[in-house]
């Protein structure tokens, strides 16, 4: 019998046949229960994958099912070759506990081949991502914004700053002073929303002249009490909108640029989501720019590319592929410092791994930029951009 042959039995007090049976019965499908939520969870199966990945994922639900439907098969066949005169006569608490610690052995043996499974299939969807998949994950709604890493990495230290002393408080631009150990900084960054309210209080990420004023306000106070700058960027752009235009748009976000160039404190720039035109260059200029890898950064969206070159929005992967607009596009091309690795799958799928990779690379690039003295900071920055892109005479 199965169980004489694999677990010694202890004799004591009997109890009731029943009891043992529904013991186990009940120990099973906790432990078949809990692993189908953990798997479920792990995938996040739901409305918000990504069409890329959505055909991988009926793969996973198949090889799932098939693999609990195994299980099950297991499960049930090693409860009927149990000698049932055998636990009545030899039934303790002990014998029902090595039962127990049997069939988990055979629940967690298949959880651990299907989390490979799906560690494998995972890395199939995300080795070899097109620069539109890389725009696309940059756009996922559970990605973490900029006030998720800001209360993250700062926690309670954080202490957000408001308005442009001009117009009004732009709530699309956040900025404020912050901890990262014993170390102030100057946290900048645009915030999007997590809902449809949140969205239009935060104007979608696109700031408007006021917003890149107050930033600007901010990075001044910084340079007065020597604080470093960090600068979070998260935009589809500068806010197109008529009364932007009006209130200067165009000369708030040039201001800026020239401003950064001669600021006289470490500015460090991580991008972390979208990095469109000069909504994200207005407070991109630093003397690192890192960027995360499954984020983009460049002079237009490729749906705005694909509208003006091809009048239409259907050829947007066509032209995300010719901006060169992913991280490895950029480093190739010398326009940022660093690749900052993310989880596979991306940002949102290991949140604090995630915030802890961002806070060490901005700490570990601080202090190479602390040894440095003002002048030599503004010489090396502006030498960085003006080294960039070839001319010729």
């Amino acid at each position: 019998m199965i169980a004489n042959q694999y677990y010694s039995k202890t004799i004591g007090e009997e109890k009731d046949y029943n009891i043992y049976i529904s013991n186990i019965r009940d120990f099973l499908k906790g432990n078949l229960s809990s692993s189908i939520n953990y798997f479920k969870n792990e995938m996040k199966i739901s409305s918000k994958l990504l069409h890329f990945e959505k055909a991988q994922a009926a793969k996973e639900k198949i090889e799932r099912l098939e693999n609990y439907q195994s299980k099950s098969t297991v499960v049930s066949s090693k409860l009927n070759d149990i000698d049932v005169f055998s636990i009545i006569s030899d039934s303790s608490h002990a014998y029902v506990n090595h039962l127990q610690v049997a069939f988990g052995r055979i629940v967690r043996f298949h959880n651990v081949e299907i989390k490979k499974k799906l560690d494998e299939t995972k890395k199939d969807i995300y080795k070899n991502l097109t620069p539109w998949q890389r725009v696309q994950l940059s756009r996922h709604p559970n990605r973490p914004y900029t006030l998720d890493y800001i209360k993250a990495i700062c926690g309670t230290s954080f202490l957000e700053l408001h308005g442009d002393r001009n117009f009004k408080d732009d709530k699309a631009m956040i900025g404020g002073l912050g901890k990262i150990g014993n170390q102030t900084f100057m946290f900048i960054g645009q915030q999007k929303g997590y809902n449809t309210k949140t969205r239009q209080y935060r104007n979608f990420g696109m700031s408007n002249p006021e917003g890149y004023r107050k930033a600007l306000r901010l990075m001044k106070s910084a340079e007065k009490f020597g604080i470093p700058v960090v600068s979070l960027i998260d935009t589809p752009g500068a806010y197109p909108g008529l009364e932007a235009e009006e209130r200067g748009q165009g000369e708030a976000i040039a201001r800026n640029i020239i401003e950064m160039t001669r600021l006289k404190v470490p500015i460090i720039v991580v991008i972390i989501g979208e990095g469109a035109s000069g909504g994200a260059l207005g407070i991109g200029v630093g003397d690192k720019v890192l960027m995360l890898e499954n984020t983009w950064y460049s002079v237009i969206s490729p749906e705005s590319c694909s509208s003006i070159l091809w009048r239409s929005w259907e050829y947007k992967e066509q032209a995300a592929d010719s901006l060169k607009l992913t991280a490895t596009d950029m480093k190739k091309s010398k326009l940022i410092d660093k690749i900052i690795k993310e989880p596979l799958g991306g940002a949102h799928y290991d949140r604090e791994l995630t915030f802890k990779t961002v806070q060490d690379e901005i700490l570990k690039t601080f202090k190479v930029l602390d040894k440095l003295e003002a002048p030599e900071l503004i010489k090396a920055r502006r030498a960085k951009y003006n080294e960039m892109g070839i001319f010729n005479d």
